[in-house]
């Protein structure tokens, strides 16, 4: 049966673009208007179509243009720094209209199903009011209650609380409830099942681009968690050090597990514990400020790339950019795979055409 076709709004490095072909969907189109932030998007997803596009300037006619035609699913997760609680939350910053735009884009568009994912910041004062405006713009759309989801409520390593929205087209869509994720919901990981088996890997190269592959050790034994991640020949990008100064090594030293450095604010990561959310941190036009990484459990440094990723529940055959800073960027704007996929698998059986729940009751 032919796969249904999926739109990913804002994808940066695919996370949520991950999780929609796990549950199910061909992505069809792609669009992200930032080159660093969808850098390898092309090599992780070959057969989808990336457009380097201003979603704020795209239209539903485009959208169906690009994608060669109808679309089941619009999925996306516009910028959410105005709507952060540990930004400023200024209603005046630009990229809130955004928020309205993606369901301005899915009205026009006319997907059986739209999914779209924020911080828990939209869920709260004029930020939820601006939400509530943006769903009142669709017409002959039902929307289930926005609801905040934890990562680690899908098993990932990660706290990491983000708000969806889910709304569907009655008739081309059986209902849809977020209480029918709760089978799907498990027990979080931990730090040491997600990047114990990361240590001392082989270098095998690096590529022309600057990026860095390694391979993971034959005595490496990775849990349950981390073999599903595993690439097939066993090799993982990402994995350069962070060279810190002495003082900022020896400060590490002192910082026990689930500890914080007083001085950069830094968590210290606990093998039987879970990573806190990952931030992004900004771009060039916001400053270039780096966001606070975690340090790993037992060495003075804080975590690699690929222990972010593995953290967040990407897959080691996923590639991110060649420099730290902007590899980090991308996982701390990224939805966690885990629970896109999660949240997908219940939509992607509820289309109707797909599994005519609605048809077979009558």
């Amino acid at each position: 049966m032919e796969r249904l076709r999926a739109v990913d709004l804002f994808c940066g490095t695919g996370g949520f673009s991950r999780g929609a072909h796990a549950a199910g969907f061909d992505v069809v189109a792609a669009y992200d208007k930032e080159p660093n932030l969808t850098y390898s998007f092309k090599t992780n997803f070959p057969d989808t179509k990336l457009y380097t596009r201003d979603v704020s300037r795209l239209t539903g006619a485009q959208v169906l243009k690009d994608a060669g035609g109808p679309i089941d699913l619009i999925f996306g997760g516009p910028p959410c720094q105005g709507f952060s609680m540990i930004g400023r939350r200024d209603v005046n910053d630009p990229r809130r209209s955004l928020l309205k735009r993606f369901f301005k884009i899915v009205n026009e568009a006319r997907p059986s199903v739209f999914v779209m994912e924020n911080v828990e910041g939209l869920m709260l004062g004029s930020a939820r009011e601006e939400l509530a405006e943006a769903i009142a713009m669709l017409t002959g759309y039902e929307v289930a209650a926005p609801t905040v989801l934890d990562a680690s409520e899908f098993g990932a390593a990660t706290k990491r609380r983000r708000a969806f929205v889910v709304g569907y087209i009655p008739g081309e869509c059986a209902p849809f409830s977020f209480d029918d994720l709760k089978g799907l919901r498990t027990d979080a990981a931990t730090v040491q099942d997600a990047i114990y088996d990361l240590k001392n890997p082989v270098r095998v190269r690096q590529d022309d681009d600057g990026t860095d592959v390694w391979r993971l050790r034959k005595t490496a034994r990775g849990s349950e968690y981390s073999v599903a991640l595993h690439s097939e020949d066993r090799t993982f990008t990402g994995n350069k050090r962070t060279q810190h100064l002495t003082r900022v090594i020896e400060r590490f030293a002192t910082i026990k597990p689930g500890g914080f450095d007083p001085i950069g604010k830094y968590p210290r990561l606990k093998w039987d514990g879970h990573c806190p959310t990952l931030r992004a941190g900004t771009g060039a036009d916001k400053g270039s400020h780096q966001a606070i990484r975690p340090i790993h459990p037992d060495e003075d440094r804080v975590i690699t790339v690929r222990e972010a990723a593995r953290l967040q529940g990407f897959p080691d055959c996923h590639r991110f950019h060649p420099t730290i800073w902007h590899s980090f960027r991308q996982i701390g704007n990224s939805v966690c795979p885990m629970m896109a996929e999660a949240v997908l698998s219940v939509v992607q059986q509820k289309i109707a055409r797909y599994a005519p729940i609605a048809e077979a009751a009558e």
